[in-house]
């Protein structure tokens, strides 16, 4: 396993040793004792979502009750943003995005404090998390996937939606709410 720091802080890229041959592959998703060396707490939840090309998913955080989670994806591709949205953070207001896919197999552990999307790049997709809190429904917040201040650089320019992501905050407001500090 290889693990790097993303630009982001707490942001760690994670490519698992895949062992494949004429039959196939074989790769450990995740083992506690390895992850806890590099500062990834445990897991509470796992959840697994299925969309279809162009669905855009995000960006989502919970506040209170912050999750981290582990994201990789079992089949298909997509394009995976984080959002620093910790106050007082150097890289406040930043975001990351990169290709998680059933052909590169990489994981990224996104520390409580990021919200977080994804939009579907292939047909479908299999996507997993690992999430460090329960889900809470009254805890449920996002930003607008599109917000301009982020200026976010997604890989498709129509995006489908859900009725609950076409009206989330932007940036701005939820910045002056102070989140995480």
């Amino acid at each position: 396993m290889k693990i790097t720091a993303a630009p982001l802080e707490g942001l760690l890229i994670i490519e698992p040793k895949v062992f494949g041959d004429h039959r196939g592959y074989f790769y450990e998703v995740y083992q506690q004792n390895r992850y806890a060396e590099y500062g990834i707490p445990p897991f509470v939840q796992d959840n697994i979502s299925r969309s279809k090309r162009n669905i855009l998913r995000g960006l989502h955080f919970q506040f209170p009750h912050a999750q981290g989670k582990l994201v990789w994806v079992t089949r298909g591709s997509v394009w995976d943003v984080s959002v620093d949205i910790r106050v007082g953070s150097p890289t406040f207001g930043k975001w990351f995005g990169m290709t998680l896919s059933d052909e590169n197999h990489t994981q990224l552990y996104i520390p409580p404090g990021f919200a977080h999307g994804f939009c579907v790049l292939s047909d479908e997709v299999d996507f997993h998390y690992k999430c460090t809190e329960y889900y809470f429904p009254d805890a449920e917040r996002g930003i607008i996937w599109n917000d301009a201040q982020l200026n976010i650089q997604w890989p498709i320019t129509n995006p489908i939606l859900s009725a609950k992501d076409l009206t989330l905050p932007s940036f701005y407001e939820i910045a002056n709410e102070k989140l995480f500090t």
